[in-house]
């Protein structure tokens, strides 16, 4: 995510990927001072699927970490950076688009033991309300909803800057992250082991690299 420093122009491939977005009410609520160039970006974003990814990472039989990511997934955002209370963003994510590199494990991803993909095929965030948390950091609440059971969450949003690409298209990076504990959501299934400990962690670290597109009016 390193090619969206403002100390750097960016040279990146033409994308068709930007998804439909929904605009989102403002709220009237003022925020800290922000710098001109986050207010600058005040508009209506697509996630580009291509330059983007929504990953996890979970600690596996306590000595490694396995990650993940889904490749398929809807997504709406709106960025108000003289207000950032107003900001918004919406994620839906088709479970059975879950990807670790390794098809046997995906499959029991997908499977009842644990996304249960068949009865809850997506999982989705939808904000609830966004605060500047000074500097180029948000703190975005929101509704997590993973096998139909919805809980609240709150992300870190780094803003790392933004560029227009040869191809005309106006790109804005960020990343979030939070920590979840996936019992709440219902993902309960585990083995133990012989010397003691769990062979998946229940904390999961949610990742979502983005790279956004400013959406146009025809969208």
């Amino acid at each position: 995510m390193g090619i969206f420093s403002r100390r750097q122009s960016a040279t990146l491939e033409p994308t068709s990927a930007a998804g439909p977005h929904t605009p989102f009410p403002q709220s009237s609520a003022q925020s800290d001072e922000l710098n001109p160039a986050l207010r600058a970006l005040t508009g209506h974003w697509t996630i580009d699927r291509p330059h983007s990814r929504i990953g996890f990472s979970v600690r596996h039989a306590m000595v490694t970490t396995v990650r993940g990511a889904f490749l398929d997934y809807d997504s709406s955002m709106y960025f108000d950076g003289a207000r950032p209370s107003a900001s918004r963003a919406e994620i839906v994510i088709r479970i059975g688009s879950v990807d670790t590199g390794v098809e046997q494990r995906d499959a029991h991803l997908v499977s009842a033991d644990f996304f249960d993909a068949r009865q809850h095929p997506e999982m989705s965030f939808r904000s609830t309300s966004t605060a500047h948390a000074g500097g180029e950091t948000f703190l975005m609440a929101g509704d997590l909803t993973i096998r139909g059971v919805t809980r609240p969450v709150e992300l870190q949003l780094d803003y790392l800057g933004s560029v227009v690409d040869p191809f005309g298209y106006e790109r804005a990076g960020f990343d979030g992250t939070t920590t979840i504990d996936r019992k709440d959501w219902g993902l309960v299934y585990n083995q133990r082991l012989e010397a003691g400990g769990a062979m998946v962690s229940e904390k999961v670290r949610l990742q979502f690299d983005i790279s956004a597109i400013r959406a146009t009016a025809a969208e």
